[in-house]
């Protein structure tokens, strides 16, 4: 028996599949809820949070630019005279120390007239009286009394912006100040969201004022620093109320929100990336993925303990068939696990037992119709009673039957053609010896002996066997024609009678024949020897049972070879078709 082994399929596969489903399905359905779940929290979060910083940084700068413009108030404070103002000049001086992103100051008096400048890179100058009334942050301070002028970048790099503010009266005059927005990295710098979160600024053209990373701010109007920057505002403008998402100017997705400052006309975006911000979104998922990996090697791991748990069984299931099938239906499979399949193994050991008990039912009724008709061994062994097949006295009819000719024949053709004229004449009478239910007991050669009522008693038994002999010696002739058409001289005759017998089984344990002993049989034999072709003869005793019923020709007295005194003899007339029975 070939030892079989576990393979990747059949059960496994389905308990695999059946149990990575029953874990995967829970755990997926787990796992996208809480992600899906988590994320809208997450965002929502994130939209108070980022708007939260926003408005935070925006104040901040708010308040950077209000402290420049609170010290450049108290500039504007007193009227201007004819005379130079030494105050004025050492106030400035003291401002540009106070406040280090001032990079220059103009006084202007009420005329709009150049009194004093101021600077950290220039010369000072002092009563130049040049007219600044068409300069446009006078202009525009006139009107507004503080004025914002537009980011500029000095040397394409550091970006600088004016500002103008004017006394409460015409006569306390105008002062232009211009900040070197770089000193707003302070700011910006110190503003972080969560890990990496940063937060930059956007003039009203979308240009860089400010930006943790200096070096993008120093690098001026650069169209490909700026377009990814513009492109993250933009997409808060659409966004709104909402989170916007974008991606900065390391190729990094964020998620962003922004804050209007509104002196300068300038917009604070604050962003952090996404891998940051739905981290947590993130961790939940790889969590789900792990335990799904780790699902799937336990309902693998289970499906192999499960299969092998199953197909060792199996396997000895299949080699006890295999052996029952075999015929070895004594093996038994022995199966403890307490379940159905113990039970299937319990089934297989009762069918195996059952099949012993048909087997030797089987043999035995075989060994029975060696001498028995079927219907006969059927009844004995349904019966379970043997004794009809022990030794015992009873009156029974011997029929005898041999082929005339037959030693002639077998002498002179091949034993091929012996064997196929055997073949058809003992079809022909076997049939007809089980349809009436007599006993076949031996044969040899050509030659038959049967007998009826025993070892089963049958009703009239002299009408049978005579009906019997009819109808052999019918079929064998039209054998017999045919045999005569190639050219075989053969015949057929037949002897029978009536009389006590000892019959019973006879031989050895793994060899046994059923067979009658007695006169009777020896005067069928010489009956039947003395038949010519066409010939059914009987003995007086079968005549006399027999009479009126079948057409009977007495043959008169004749000399028996064994006996000492004439019998008398009958033929039975042959009808054209066996009367039935």
């Amino acid at each position: 028996m070939t030892r079989q082994r576990l393979g990747f399929g059949g059960l496994f596969l389905k308990y695999f599949l059946v149990l990575f489903l029953a874990v995967v399905i829970p755990l997926a359905t787990n796992g996208i809820s809480e992600a899906w779940l988590g994320y809208r929290d997450q965002r929502t979060r994130l939209e108070q949070l980022l708007g939260v910083e926003a408005r935070s940084a925006g104040a901040k700068i708010q308040g950077f630019l209000d402290g420049i413009t609170d010290q450049l108030g108290w500039l504007v404070q007193l009227p201007w005279t004819e005379e130079p103002d030494e105050r004025r000049r050492i106030d400035a001086l003291r401002l540009l120390r106070q406040v280090p992103a001032i990079a220059s100051l103009t006084l202007l008096d009420g005329t709009s007239r150049e009194r004093l400048y101021v600077s950290r890179i220039g010369l000072n100058r002092s009563e130049s009286r040049t007219d600044r009334s068409a300069d446009e942050a006078v202009a525009g301070v006139r009107s507004a009394r503080l004025w914002y002028g537009k980011v500029s970048y000095y040397r394409d790099s550091e970006p600088y912006m004016t500002l103008a503010i004017s006394g409460n009266r015409p006569s306390v005059g105008v002062v232009v100040a211009e900040v070197n927005l770089k000193l707003i990295w302070d700011v910006i710098a110190a503003i972080k969201i969560g890990q990496t979160g940063q937060a930059f600024v956007l003039d009203g053209p979308g240009r860089l004022v400010a930006h943790p990373d200096i070096s993008l701010v120093l690098r001026g109007a650069d169209e490909s620093t700026l377009a990814p920057l513009r492109e993250i505002r933009e997409a808060v403008r659409r966004a709104g109320a909402d989170v916007a998402t974008g991606w900065d100017a390391d190729g990094i997705a964020v998620a962003a929100a922004a804050a209007p400052v509104v002196g300068p006309d300038w917009t604070i975006v604050v962003e952090q990336p996404l891998s940051e911000a739905f981290r947590p979104i993130y961790a939940a998922l790889w969590r789900t993925l792990g335990l799904l990996l780790a699902g799937g090697v336990f309902a693998c791991l289970l499906a192999f303990i499960l299969a092998r748990r199953m197909t060792k069984p199996i396997h000895l299931l299949e080699e006890g068939t295999q052996r029952i099938g075999a015929g070895q239906f004594n093996y038994r499979i022995e199966i403890k696990t307490g379940d159905e399949l113990q039970r299937l193994a319990d089934s297989f050991n009762a069918m195996a037992a059952e099949l012993a008990v048909s087997q030797e039912r089987q043999e035995r009724i075989a060994k029975l119709k060696r001498f028995l008709a079927p219907q006969v061994a059927e009844l004995v062994d349904r019966a379970g009673d043997d004794d009809v097949l022990e030794g015992r006295r009873t009156e029974v009819v011997a029929v005898f039957c041999d082929l005339r000719g037959f030693t002639a024949f077998s002498a002179k053709v091949a034993p091929e053609e012996v064997m196929s004229l055997l073949s058809e004449y003992y079809d022909a009478l076997g049939r007809i010896i089980t349809k009436y239910e007599a006993t076949l007991t031996s044969f040899s050669g050509d030659g038959l002996m049967v007998l009826v009522n025993a070892p089963v008693p049958v009703a009239d038994p002299a009408l049978k066997a005579v009906d019997l002999a009819v109808e052999m010696q019918l079929s064998v002739q039209d054998l017999v024609a045919g045999w005569q058409r190639q050219g075989y001289r053969i015949g057929f005759g037949v002897g029978l009678a009536k009389g006590s017998a000892t019959v019973g089984r006879i031989g050895y344990e793994s060899r046994f024949d059923y067979t009658a002993i007695g006169s009777v049989v020896n005067l069928a034999a010489r009956l039947c020897a003395s038949a010519t072709d066409r010939e059914i003869l009987t003995d007086a005793t079968v005549a006399n049972e027999v009479n009126g019923k079948r057409a009977l020709n007495p043959m008169g007295l004749r000399l028996i070879k064994g006996y000492d005194e004439k019998l008398l003899v009958y033929r039975v007339s042959l009808p054209e078709k066996p009367s039935a029975t």
